[in-house]
């Protein structure tokens, strides 16, 4: 985690914790160790199925033995009609309320499906600019120090950086408390010498990446057929320099436990050599072993490892 502002933001994040001592509202310079979350989209199955309710994802995780939670704002609404029962104010009251009722510490919010704020029409990414106004305010509410988006609407290299760092500048200036991150998420943000790129040209401390081991497939789709992939271990590597989180993917596992397409060690050395501290994020999403079984599986991993 990178903060040269923290004596500035120190009382702030104290106030914070005093009031909601289970929540994550910065990522903490002064971690000492990597920790494990859960993504919600790890159990994107479960939820879509109707057999889990998003509202007791905090529940679940603690069920799982897993002390901290990464939403996914599509599960509360345009997957669902929960905004249509609750103001994002209420919504992000209640979740509070059943991740502190659990102990769980709201680690980050993955948001999807609000724009595309690399989009060279000027309306279209003000639009998208202001969408995720709005869930930068709902992080702050749910006690997420960190929200990851997704750099999508330009196919020109030259346009989609530029428009990025316009994107990304007027974000992470939104509310300097909250780490705006973006995940190699396909397209040229897979690139991870393009989107490290964008960071050093945004060069804002609050601004940052959120490196998926698994994410690089640039043309395709990495879970169906992908005709052009970034180096992996490469791309994290170059992407850890500005990471304000960690996503740990997973698709299957060996009988010894270990990861069958990534090689978990070598990932989890790039990530400790950066000198990064604080969550890893699981995030399975494997078909063979069921979505508690993979997710286990991960964390028995991590916890290895690290």
């Amino acid at each position: 985690m990178k903060r040269r502002n923290f004596l500035s933001t120190a009382a702030t994040a104290g106030f914070a914790t005093a009031l909601f001592p289970n929540c994550n509202f910065m990522s903490n310079p002064k971690e000492k160790e990597l920790k494990i979350s859960l993504a919600q989209w790890s159990l994107h199955k479960s939820i879509f199925g109707g057999q889990l309710a998003p509202m007791d994802f905090s529940q679940k995780t603690k069920s799982l033995g897993i002390n901290g939670v990464e939403y996914v704002s599509s599960f509360y609404s345009h997957h669902s009609d929960l905004l249509e029962k609750f103001s994002m104010n209420e919504l992000a009251n209640e979740l509070l309320k059943r991740s502190n009722d659990h102990g769980i510490e709201n680690v980050l919010i993955m948001i999807d499906a609000q724009g595309e704020l690399s989009n060279s029409d000027s309306e279209k990414r003000l639009e998208a600019i202001e969408n995720h106004k709005k869930w930068i305010d709902f992080a702050k509410q749910l006690g997420c120090g960190t929200l990851r988006l997704n750099l999508y609407g330009e196919s020109d290299l030259e346009k989609w950086t530029e428009n990025s760092i316009e994107s990304l500048s007027t974000l992470s200036n939104h509310d300097k408390s909250i780490n705006i991150t973006v995940e190699n998420h396909g397209g040229f943000s897979s690139n991870g010498k393009y989107l490290s790129n964008v960071m050093k040209q945004v060069n804002l401390e609050n601004c940052g990446t959120l490196p998926d081991f698994g994410n690089f497939c640039i043309t395709g789709s990495p879970v169906g057929v992908c005709s052009e992939w970034y180096d992996k271990y490469l791309g994290v590597e170059e992407l850890m320099e500005h990471a304000h989180a960690v996503s740990a993917k997973s698709y299957d596992f060996d009988e010894q436990g270990n990861e069958t397409t990534i090689d978990y060690k070598r990932m989890m050395d790039i990530v400790k050599n950066a000198g990064y501290k604080g969550y890893v994020g699981i995030e399975y999403e494997g078909n063979r072993m069921s979505e508690d079984e993979g997710i286990l599986a991960t964390k028995n991993l991590l916890e290895k490892l690290i």
